[in-house]
């Protein structure tokens, strides 16, 4: 094995949710101080970190796939005198553990998602001691507190991790198992988090967390401030223009965070809310501790205050024991709210969970025959949504040059991708854009007034 020394390449593949992308961004700063350099090419790499998420179908067989074929590029770097160290870090880590070692040999080091602020110690005990290493305990320390302060800023919008874990035990997700119990960040460090992201140009932070809106952070007088709290807080940052946050959870849309929607103009008019189901019987299956009239009167509760919210959700068709009758009752609530984007999925069994263990499973057939009449309807919704936003002026916020280079690409306060013609020299700013068209994904305009 070689030994550890400055100035080598990783490449790092992220999977899953924006949290993932938020800790790959973190393993990369820790790497970096201790000189790794990150590449897009893995055959170039000294390290090669898969940052997985157990959330997707088949999502651990998946990993796998990649590892063969990273054990093929480690192979023929070992041919050219060059040696590749691998690591699985995030949920999949989490949850197969030393499983992972004994189906894929060619990983040397597992590492779960609390542990990732330990990753160069790691790397540099196993270039040592030659032996594979597995990290998936829930360590005592807190992790953020042993991260580097520095992160880097590469567009105008950025993610801000303020509470991990989740005790809401929903029988399908293994999100407390991988995670852990909820962990709410203290408002005094992500403040500082926050002011030294829009100090390198950061204008718009999302705040991250498996159960956000359930966020119970600590305050310097030892009082807690609720997620509304929080963003009153980040909302007087000098400099900070928009803030979201995600994931939520319908029974957290508590009173003071339905009423930050109409009260704090920093916070977009954008909410993620997943329902997952339309049917009370799902529902108390699922273990989601709310009914659908439950969830349509948080929709109400909150379009009181906020008129013109974008609404998305996350839907899972197919859950053990799902008749035509629950099915129908899940595309009732659908057209009763009207969502202005959704992510929706067939169930698929999750090792661990309770659900992959009930009876009365959904045939696959029925599964994608559901999910396609889903699919249709969700997709209008969006699509009836992104026209009503044409022959409006709404300001966006450019983050990035489409592919084609010709295009700068933002989005509008409802979370809805924008392209529009212009010079690099407007990304990172916030300008206002005459909407002319739109698809099922995104709108295109003008800049108003050129």
């Amino acid at each position: 094995m070689s030994s550890y020394t400055a100035d080598k390449k990783v490449f790092m593949k992220t999977f899953g949710c924006q949290m993932n992308v938020y800790d790959s961004e973190r393993m990369g700063e820790a790497l970096a101080a201790d000189g790794y350099v990150e590449t897009s090419e893995v055959e170039e790499a000294d390290l090669v970190i898969l940052n997985t998420c157990h959330i997707r179908e088949k999502a651990a067989e998946k990993v796998y796939s990649d590892l063969g074929r990273i054990r093929d590029v480690r192979d023929a770097r070992r041919r050219a005198g060059k040696d590749t160290l691998v690591t699985v870090a995030g949920c999949v880590a989490q949850a197969e553990g030393a499983e992972i070692s004994r189906r894929a040999p060619v990983v040397d080091l597992v590492v779960g998602p609390q542990s990732y602020h330990r990753l160069p110690d790691l790397l540099k005990k196993r270039s040592a001691t030659g032996e594979r290493i597995v990290e998936t305990a829930f360590p005592e320390e807190e992790k953020f507190a042993h991260l580097a302060p520095a992160r880097q800023v590469r567009s105008a919008t950025a993610f801000l991790t303020i509470q991990e874990g989740c005790d809401k035990f929903c029988t399908f997700c293994v999100v407390p198992y991988t995670r852990g119990m909820e962990y709410s960040r203290s408002v005094a460090d992500l403040e500082k988090e926050a002011r030294a992201l829009v100090g390198k140009g950061v204008r718009e932070l999302t705040l991250l967390g498996q159960n956000v809106n359930a966020y119970h952070g600590a305050l310097r007088d030892g009082s807690e401030a609720t997620l509304s709290g929080l963003i009153s807080h980040l909302a007087r940052i000098d400099g900070l223009e928009r803030i979201r946050y995600t994931t939520s959870h319908p029974r957290n849309m508590s009173d003071d965070l339905i009423a930050a929607h109409a009260e704090e103009p920093k916070l977009m008019p954008y909410l993620h809310l997943p329902v997952q189901s339309g049917s009370d019987r799902i529902l108390a299956a699922m273990n989601r501790k709310h009914t659908a009239e439950e969830y349509l009167r948080v929709v109400e509760r909150i379009r009181a205050v906020r008129p013109d919210i974008a609404l998305s959700t996350d839907m899972i068709v197919g859950f053990p024991g799902e008749t035509e009758a629950d099915f129908e009752a899940t595309m009732d609530l659908v057209k009763a709210v009207g969502f202005a984007q959704s992510f929706s999925f067939k169930y698929s069994p999750r090792p661990g969970t309770p659900a992959a263990n009930m009876d009365d499973q959904v045939p696959e057939a029925v599964k994608s025959e559901r999910l396609a009449r889903l699919q249709y309807l969700l997709t209008d919704q969006q699509e009836r949504f992104n026209a009503l936003t044409v022959g409006r002026t709404v300001p966006v916020l450019f983050e990035r040059r489409a592919r084609n280079n010709r295009y700068l690409v933002g989005r509008s306060p409802y979370l809805q991708l924008v392209q529009v013609e212009g010079d690099s020299a407007l990304l990172g700013r916030t300008l206002p854009v005459d909407i002319q068209g739109h698809g099922p994904g995104s709108l295109s305009g003008v800049i108003a007034g050129h």
